[in-house]
Formats: C-alpha cells, structure tokens, sequence
C-alpha cells in the first residue's frame, strides 16, 4: 500500500479494515455503491444530447452534476440496512469525524518520505538538496512536502517534533517525478480565421495574373466557349 495513502489515513485517524481474500461480503458497501451510481446517475447521462439524456459540456460539468445529485438525491435516500438518510447517519457520527482542522486535512494531504541528514545538515529529495536545522545532523527526519512544487516549504520533523523548514540548496527538479506533468493551457480563439485570410490575399495576388484555365476553354471566358465543334 502507498504510504502516501497510509500517511493520509493516520493524519485523519481511519483505521484500514482489510477484506479476506475470497470473501466478497466484505466488499459489498462499496460495490453497493457503484451499482446505485450506475442506475441512478450514470443512466441520467449516458445518453448525452438526446432526448432523454443530459447534454454534457466538460469534465467540470460532470462534476458538478455529479456533486449536486449526490448532495441532493444519495444523501437523502433512506438506507434499506441503516433505516437512516446517508446525511443524517453522517451528522450523528462523533464529532470528530465532522470538526477536523483545516490544516489537518491540508498535512493529510501532503507527501510523506523520510531522510538522513549529512554532516553538513543538508537533505536529498529526488534529486535537490535541502539545508536543515543543524542539530538534526546524522539523524533521520521526516520530511512533508507538496509533490508538485519541490522548491516550495518543505517541513521537517523529527520523532514527532517540528523542526522548522527545509530551505531550498540545489534545486533541479521542481516536481514530483511520479506527477504526470500538466497539460499546456488550450490557445485562447482570436476571432481570425487565418487561413481563409492567406486564401483571400492569394486570390488577390493572382487576379492580375494570367488566366490560363480560361485561356483553355475550362472556365467561363475561355476560347472554345460557345463556338460550335469544328468551327475553326
């Protein structure tokens, strides 16, 4: 298991319950799930554009839709097992669950390796170089990082204890390896049709040209236009 996923898991506090193999009642909740996605939502828009189907213009859209109906529609449906709407099941869990910190969640969030400082008090991390506390020399930190933006604040941590920052040293990559690199942002449509207008100044550079389809009785003009066959 990644444990950038386990990391996650502990800063929130979920324990990982584990179905044994062979076992598929242990999977039945989430499978439940995908099947009241496919037969309530997914058939709302399979038939996208149609009559009876929702027209879709972007992922965003989907998402959107997707959000809506399950905040309006899967959360207020009663639950055959629970007896419970999944909303009002949710609210009467411990408040725990519902009052977690804003930077909790954010540190659930970051990427989680551990390192061991050189004498020189620095730290490697996919290929930068980092300069820590001094005091941290020859000992193992924990470093928490934002995978896209490796010469962002990197934190440190030793035995649980918040030992400042990282401050950037060498840095020759910016991102995660792992992190698939982002898509260049589409063109923004000028409104000029560029090619229609080489088009236009072509045939304006070619009318005072000579004509030499009309020359050959192809076109309107041409010299065998209008005479009878054999006329010549």
């Amino acid at each position: 298991m990644s444990r950038q996923l386990l990391h996650a898991l502990a800063v929130l506090g979920i324990q990982i319950t584990h179905s044994r193999p062979r076992r598929p009642q242990g999977k039945g909740k989430i499978e439940r799930l995908f099947e009241t996605v496919r037969a309530q939502f997914l058939v709302e828009v399979a038939a996208a554009g149609g009559p009876a189907g929702t027209a879709l213009e972007s992922v965003t859209d989907l998402e959107e839709l997707f959000g809506a109906w399950v905040h309006q529609v899967y959360h207020q449906a009663v639950h055959s097992g629970t007896g419970q709407a999944p909303a009002e099941r949710f609210a009467a869990a411990p408040a725990r669950l519902r009052q977690l910190a804003p930077e909790v969640i954010g540190e659930a969030f970051l990427w989680q390796d551990f390192r061991t400082v050189t004498k020189t008090a620095t730290v490697s991390l996919h290929g930068n170089r980092y300069q820590v506390d001094a005091a941290l020399s020859g000992r193992k930190v924990e470093l928490l990082y934002n995978p896209a933006d490796l010469a962002g604040r990197i934190r440190v941590r030793w035995r649980g204890t918040d030992m400042g920052t990282a401050v950037p040293h060498v840095i020759g990559r910016h991102s995660h390896p792992g992190l698939a690199p982002a898509a260049p942002a589409p063109a923004q449509p000028t409104g000029i049709d560029y090619l229609r207008m080489i088009a236009g100044d072509h045939r304006a550079a070619q009318a005072g040209s000579i004509n030499f389809a009309a020359l050959a009785g192809d076109g309107p003009g041409g010299a065998g236009e209008g005479e009878p066959e054999g006329s010549r």
